[in-house]
């Protein structure tokens, strides 16, 4: 199993900005964290973060074709705004996990909508830095489940 772990903009900020919604660790931190649970696991974890929409849309179109089993999303701010990275992920095979370190539903009402989740398997939001390894589980319970 190979999974991809996408982060969007401003969260390799993570550590610097918004600490009260966001936490202290950093994004090499939190990658670090990921690799050792799938490691511990025996999948392969992919990490990647770009402030540039096109750049993760291009990730997220190259899944299908680099044999990508789950994806972890984090679009940041383009969670409330894209339809381009919804637009991608309905356009591929791969499972495709939503997560949010803050609670969205909890925090300005222009952050309570997501372009993301009607297409993604499901989301998870508000467990701080945990909604990755969450996440993780997520696919691999659905991958057991074949």
């Amino acid at each position: 199993m190979n999974v991809l772990v996408l982060n969007g903009p401003n969260l390799n900020r993570l550590g610097k900005r918004e600490k009260e919604a966001y936490g202290s660790f950093t994004l090499p931190e939190l990658e670090q964290e990921l690799v050792d649970f799938s490691d511990e696991r025996g999948f392969e974890l992919i990490c990647r973060q770009s402030n540039h929409e096109g750049e993760l849309l291009d990730w997220i179109h190259g899944a299908d074709d680099e044999g990508i089993s789950g994806i972890i999303l984090n679009a940041g701010a383009y969670t409330h705004t894209s339809i381009a990275l919804r637009d991608a992920i309905a356009s591929i095979r791969v499972p495709v996990v939503e997560v949010h370190i803050s609670n969205i539903h909890a925090r300005e009402q222009f952050r309570h909508h997501s372009h993301i989740a009607p297409v993604a398997i499901g989301q998870i939001a508000g467990f701080g830095k945990e909604v990755y390894r969450l996440g993780l589980e997520a696919l691999l319970l659905r991958q057991q489940k074949g």
